[in-house]
């Protein structure tokens, strides 16, 4: 079980009036209340929501899920193939949470602009967050409840131990905890976002248990704020604070959107290169980034912890990430034609992350053992297909309700 969504679609400003050419603001402009969005962070959102749709098809219907624990041997893989399947997805936990800390600084200032106290910002998404949480436990669940008695997914064991699962926490838990967190300080500077964040991903690299106490038990508080694994019926992958410090990031990067398009732009292709360069460094002096030691082989190179992200899994996944938004930034024309599904996609990524859970869900019960790569990635592509006009049918309903409405927490 893994990966999840975002900023989940919220609603994103887009750029309404121009007082100097490199200087924008963003303001809501439709009667219903609802704004403008940026194309290139929905064509980006959409791209990274597919990839994790090709993910959960390979649990649900090949029935192969590696995963990378803490204190548990890496997963190990009979090819490239199976190897660049599990990488592409890396990217988007990563990008979700930097993009839902993008789309939470660029949906304030258009709520402000149309005379929303910063009490009632808060309060929004604080319900917001919370509403994610219970999803998370009444809606995200049962789909994968439904992958395990549909037939045997090959998985990595996560640390800890217990029997039956009852409470799991993934990705909508832990983008809803955070949420909650930043939506008390978003009338902060990014001089707050900035330190929090290296605080968070740090403290995450230093405080983790050594691999000689990964079977220790520790307590359902514990794994929800840092420390995954399996404690009796409770199970968390995603929690709290190491991905705190993604969405903080991301905080700083949509106030770079707000203040100034183009130097958000180029931050991007900055910030990208820096990631990722400093990963190359981290990775090939191996003493410090990652939870585990690494081989000689390029697979061992990237294959990295991510539960919980180390720092060379973040600088990896968040530096492409980065890339990735720079390279959107330039191809919004593409992003009105033949790529409009990505856009699509990702203007309703909860929509789309709940339905394709239950999508692939289904399709795994005619594939109890698993099936080929070459099949799985067929009913993949065949998912996202059934899914799109679903999508865009969704995205009309919401365009239809009053900024008021409760469906703008979903």
């Amino acid at each position: 079980m893994k990966t999840m969504i975002p900023g989940l679609g919220q609603d994103a400003g887009k750029p309404a009036a121009q007082t100097h050419p490199d200087s924008q603001t963003f303001s809501s402009t439709t009667k219903k209340g609802s704004t403008q969005r940026l194309l290139w962070l929905d064509g980006l959102r959409g791209l990274i929501i597919v990839l994790m749709a090709l993910d959960h098809a390979s649990y649900f219907v090949a029935r192969v899920h590696p995963g990378e624990f803490w204190g548990v041997s890496l997963p190990v893989y009979a090819d490239a193939g199976h190897f660049l399947t599990r990488l592409v997805t890396h990217f988007c936990a990563p990008g979700f949470f930097f993009l839902m800390g993008a789309s939470m600084i660029l949906f304030t200032d258009s709520r402000r602009q149309i005379g929303w106290a910063d009490r009632r910002i808060t309060r929004f998404f604080a319900l917001r967050g919370f509403i994610l949480i219970v999803l998370q436990l009444l809606l995200e669940n049962p789909a994968w409840a439904i992958g395990m008695f549909s037939g045997t997914t090959h998985t990595a064991k996560p640390p800890g131990g217990g029997e039956m699962i009852l409470l799991h926490f993934g990705v909508l838990y832990a983008l809803g905890a955070t949420m909650i967190f930043w939506s008390f300080l978003l009338r902060f500077s990014s001089a707050v976002f900035v330190p929090l964040s290296v605080v968070a991903i740090l403290a995450t690299q230093s405080l983790i248990p050594s691999a000689d106490d990964s079977a220790f038990l520790y307590s359902p508080g514990l794994r929800l704020l840092l420390i995954p694994g399996q404690t009796g019926i409770w199970q968390v992958f995603y929690p709290f604070l190491p991905w705190l410090g993604v969405t903080g990031l991301g905080l700083v990067f949509g106030r770079l959107i707000r203040q100034n398009r183009n130097r958000a732009y180029q931050s991007a292709l900055i910030g990208g290169t820096a990631f990722l360069l400093y990963f190359t460094v981290l990775r090939t002096l191996g003493n410090f980034g990652d939870f585990h030691t690494h081989g000689s082989g390029w697979i061992d190179f990237f294959n990295l912890t991510k539960y919980p992200p180390s720092l060379e899994f973040i600088l990896l996944t968040l530096g492409v990430d980065l890339l990735l938004l720079f390279l959107f930034s330039k191809v919004e024309t593409q992003l009105r034609g033949w790529a409009k599904p990505l856009v699509v996609f990702g203007s309703t990524a909860l929509f789309f992350y709940v339905a394709h859970l239950y999508l692939y869900a289904l399709m795994g019960f005619a594939f109890p053992n698993g099936t080929s790569f070459g099949v799985m990635y067929a009913l993949w592509f065949l998912g996202l297909i059934f899914l799109y006009p679903m999508c865009l049918w969704y995205r009309r309903f919401k365009a239809q309700k009053p900024g008021e409405s409760v469906w703008r927490f979903f």
